[in-house]
């Protein structure tokens, strides 16, 4: 299977309410790597390399686990580098 590599950039009421520990232990019912951080100007990102169909899960995972406090999701998709070992937050 294709690795891929996905940046989520999620909007919203997502600082300050357990969002990057939340994707972090949903990470772990996935075969995913890499990280969570939160931005300066209040957005939180997602860093994730695994396959196409583990990435939608995890990242869907995250959309329901935290729906009250996403307000629009951004993504972007291209190959994979294996850059990371584990998922993280930063």
């Amino acid at each position: 299977m294709e690795l891929q590599r996905a940046t989520v950039l999620f909007h919203g009421h997502v600082q300050g309410v357990g969002f990057r520990y939340a994707a972090m232990e949903i990470a772990r019912e996935f075969e995913v790597s890499g990280f969570v951080q939160n931005l300066a100007d209040g957005r939180v990102c997602v860093e994730v390399e695994g396959e196409a169909a583990e990435i939608a899960g995890f990242i869907a995972s995250i959309e329901e686990r935290m729906q009250g406090f996403i307000r629009k999701i951004e993504r972007s998709v291209r190959t994979g580098s294996r850059e990371f070992r584990g998922f993280t937050i930063k």
